[in-house]
């Protein structure tokens, strides 16, 4: 359908299928959807937000591989030969994803044809996909890195797609799906790659597939790790840097043949100009820290109806991610830190202002502050601290089950801290760093936040 929906100049919004039903009443609405598409199953949080906006829903699915899509139609379908005839233009907008931003208000990154096809052309070129490659998708199809890199990127080259046997990544059916489909590679998170690690050391399979790479990319990767999952899979790891912003992909570490793979270092820039400027747009030389920034045809014009965030992102005309990093002698991309307060929870990125505004919608709490700690399977895992309204009887276990009825399941808190009062600077701003320092120093075994990217 994605598909389908991209070849007749509209736009296609995917949508995380967890999302509570506010939060599809905003996604829908943001993007002025005119049509919700769900799977046969249904969905009830989506059809309640889209039935409140008046959309249309039609339920779609195929019945087997061999089968056309079904649709569930009260009005007749259009001529397809009308429709072969629609050509498609590059500055068409064919995606609209929303990316977290540090306000509560999640923004809105058009994606045109062009766009797609830069960022396509950028993956095939630097991992020199052919026809002759297959992958097995682990990734959601929501986000960029699945869609693009994994779906979009395989298909542009001719090459083959495989979805889980299981509807999603499942350590325990990845390998033999690879297997089946005669896979020569696969993108995933950490996240997923420490786990097909933790398997592979407890459960091992009795046959893994000859890749030509593994790559890695939405969170940083830990060297100790890539260095254990090529022992593991014999296949080099390619850690790559990418943002929705950019159609994905950024940076990515070459292949054997083309150059070293440097744990550590997210790589080279690909089709693309990037540059660390500093606060006053000068670029600066290697080993120099500084911002993040690029432009090039894979990068979006600008944010949906956000001219506040437009003019914060596009200075002295360049795009700005909002990281910090340097260019090395030679070439390679170093992450440092985020200027951002985004969590990065397994590639994930979660406003934690989106957080606090419904930790602190409950009655009885009078302030909340949610922050990132470093967790070893997601790379940075949310916490948050929670000031109760006088007299209140609210405990960890209450304002869980609030989260969990207010935010999808990947925004929920995994450790709450009550507390009747927050750490603030010399100035009364409340700071996460020091928020997450402070309740952090409590806990003997914990490690203080690395606000690594």
């Amino acid at each position: 359908m994605f598909l389908a929906v991209i070849r007749v100049r509209a736009t296609a919004a995917p949508l995380n299928s967890a999302y509570m039903p506010e939060e599809f009443e905003f996604y829908l609405s943001d993007s002025e959807s005119k049509l919700l598409l769900i799977a046969k199953e249904g969905n009830k949080a989506a059809e309640a937000a889209a039935a409140k906006l008046n959309i249309t829903r039609i339920k779609v699915s195929v019945p087997s591989s061999d089968s056309d899509v079904i649709l569930s139609l009260s009005i007749p379908l259009s001529d397809c030969d009308l429709v072969s005839e629609i050509v498609n233009d590059p500055s068409d907008v064919a995606l609209f994803l929303h990316t977290s931003g540090t306000t509560s208000r999640p923004k809105g990154v058009p994606i045109t044809q062009h766009n797609l096809v830069s960022s396509v052309n950028n993956i095939k070129s630097v991992y020199k996909l052919t026809e002759s490659d297959s992958t097995v998708i682990v990734l959601p199809l929501f986000h960029v890195h699945g869609l693009i890199a994994g779906l979009l990127s395989s298909l542009g080259a001719g090459g083959s797609v495989t979805l889980p046997a299981s509807g999603r990544f499942s350590a325990s059916s990845f390998w033999s799906d690879m297997l089946k489909s005669n896979a020569t590679w696969y993108t995933a998170v950490p996240t997923i790659h420490q786990i097909l690690l933790d398997r592979h050391f407890s459960n091992p399979e009795s046959s893994y597939p000859r890749l030509r790479f593994i790559r890695s990319c939405s969170a940083a990767l830990a060297p100790s790790v890539l260095a254990r999952l090529e022992e593991a899979f014999g296949a080099s790891v390619l850690e790559a840097y990418a943002m929705t912003e950019a159609t994905h992909l950024m940076c990515s570490n070459p292949l054997p043949e083309n150059g070293p793979h440097l744990p550590g270092s997210v790589g080279k820039p690909v089709g693309q100009e990037l540059g660390i400027l500093n606060e006053n747009g000068v670029v600066q030389g290697a080993n120099e820290k500084g911002e993040i920034c690029i432009r090039g045809p894979n990068v979006t014009k600008g944010y949906k109806n956000n001219p506040e965030a437009n003019k914060s992102a596009f200075q002295f005309g360049w795009f700005h991610t909002g990281d910090v990093g340097f260019l090395d002698s030679d070439g390679y991309l170093h992450l440092v830190g985020r200027i951002k307060e985004l969590i990065n929870r397994g590639g994930e990125k979660i406003s934690p202002i989106e957080v606090d505004a419904v930790l602190v919608s409950h009655p009885e709490i009078a302030q909340a502050v949610a922050f990132g700690v470093p967790d070893d399977k997601y790379g940075e895992e949310i916490n948050c601290a929670v000031i109760p309204r006088e007299g209140s009887k609210i405990d960890e276990g209450d304002v869980l089950v609030f989260c969990k009825k207010n935010l999808a399941a990947f925004k929920v808190p995994k450790r709450v801290f009550m507390t009747d009062s927050l750490p603030k600077t010399a100035t009364g701003k409340i700071q996460r760093r020091l928020v997450a320092e402070h309740f952090l120093a409590q806990i003997s075994t914990a490690k203080v936040p690395k606000f690594g990217a």
